[in-house]
């Protein structure tokens, strides 16, 4: 089971660590090896997150996430999407910006850094709409119960999360403005770029996540038909096989799979360029790590881990709060990535522990796991 599950990820690794090594000699094999150590541990919440929603999905969309998803992941965020950003934010053709990228690296890492504020507003803006939503819904099982309960009293209030974001990318792009008008007004013009990428993340997570809802309602219902008319489908033989029932909100909620992975890519592609501005060996380190996590998401799913550990999902919404918050305000300040990864190691590890904490006390009271009462972890 773990290797079929994980062996794509070990293949690439010794693939990637080989290529660096031809590449870069041991000083590349070890950047590299740092890179994708760093990219796993700032996306383990996103492997959490990513298993909640790939559960919901046949094993046909596991497949395509694991294929196709990986090209856009490894491909499009950790190669291509660097070298857009620059080609964006210094106006540049395609081929212009990858031979900058590849022979004038510290002038690429410079523009990197330029559009540091808009990437930073845009994956701020639209982790933290996933965060509000999923603190605002009132859920059976609630792990922080003194802060889950009167939050969602309040998500009750219509286009709450909305607001808060809003009222937060405001004080992001005013906070910005003020530091940049201090400076001279050098940059004045980026607090503009704040609030407009910010919004743009915003309307992306709305379209994309109103879509995946809508869809997965309508497989909901649909299911429900199909097993009502499963014994007269099959006498027929018109039975419709899983992939057409299932296909529009597969379609939906894998794009806002790929959505999502790519807000939590933001700030591994960013941090890489505090290690090195090499686009070769960051594409392998940060390559290797993407894999790693969607196997991880599979294991996860295929394991029924999520079912068995309830907090676990709280604890990576709770990390991805926190990476929204910590984007947002490197707008203004520098924020090592260690502290970012471990923030999203500790909550998640305190909900792992509060999980197994609850269900030992639920055997212990000879309820099991399974309940579907309330239990919160009384921390």
């Amino acid at each position: 089971m773990l290797l079929k599950t994980f062996g794509w990820s070990f293949a690439v690794t010794a693939l990637g660590l080989v290529a660096a090594a031809f590449y870069g000699g041991w000083t590349g094999f070890g950047i590299v090896a740092i890179l994708a150590i760093l990219e796993i541990s700032l996306s383990f919440d996103n492997a959490v997150v990513n298993a909640g929603i790939l559960k919901k999905m046949n094993a046909f969309w596991q497949k395509v996430f694991l294929t196709i998803g990986v090209l856009i992941a490894v491909f499009g965020m950790r190669l291509v999407f660097p070298v857009v950003i620059v080609a964006i934010s210094a106006k540049l053709g395609p081929i212009e910006a990858v031979d900058l990228a590849l022979n004038n690296k510290e002038r690429y890492q410079e523009l990197v850094t330029d559009a540091h504020p808009a990437i930073a507003a845009f994956g701020g803006m639209f982790l933290l709409m996933i965060f509000l939503d999923f603190i605002f819904e009132d859920r059976d099982i609630k792990w922080l119960g003194w802060l889950e309960r009167p939050l969602a009293k309040l998500g009750k209030v219509d286009m709450l999360s909305v607001c808060i974001a809003l009222i937060a990318l405001l004080i992001t792009s005013f906070t910005f403005a003020t530091q940049a008008h201090q400076h001279g007004g050098a940059h004045v013009d980026k607090a503009q770029t704040v609030l407009i990428a910010g919004i743009a993340g915003l309307i992306t997570y709305m379209i994309v996540g109103g879509l995946s809802g809508y869809f997965e309602d309508k497989l909901e219902e649909e299911e429900e038909r199909e097993h009502e008319e499963e014994e007269e489908a099959a006498r027929s033989g018109k039975q419709k096989p899983a992939i057409v029932l299932a296909g529009q909100a597969a379609f939906f909620m894998f794009l806002y799979l790929e959505v999502l992975d790519a807000s939590f890519s933001f700030d591994g592609v960013i941090g890489a360029f505090a290690i090195t501005n090499d686009i070769v060996l960051m594409a392998l380190g940060l390559g290797i790590g993407a894999m790693y996590v969607r196997s991880l998401t599979v294991y996860l799913v295929r394991q029924g881990t999520l079912d068995d550990y309830v907090y676990l999902e709280h604890g990576a919404h709770y990390a991805i709060g926190a990476l929204a918050v910590i984007l947002l305000v490197t707008i203004r300040y520098e924020i090592n990535e260690v502290v970012t990864g471990l923030v999203g190691v500790v909550l998640i590890a305190w909900s792992f522990f509060s999980s197994v904490r609850r269900n030992r006390a639920l055997a212990a009271a000879g309820e099991g796991t399974g309940e579907k009462t309330e239990v919160s972890s009384g921390v």
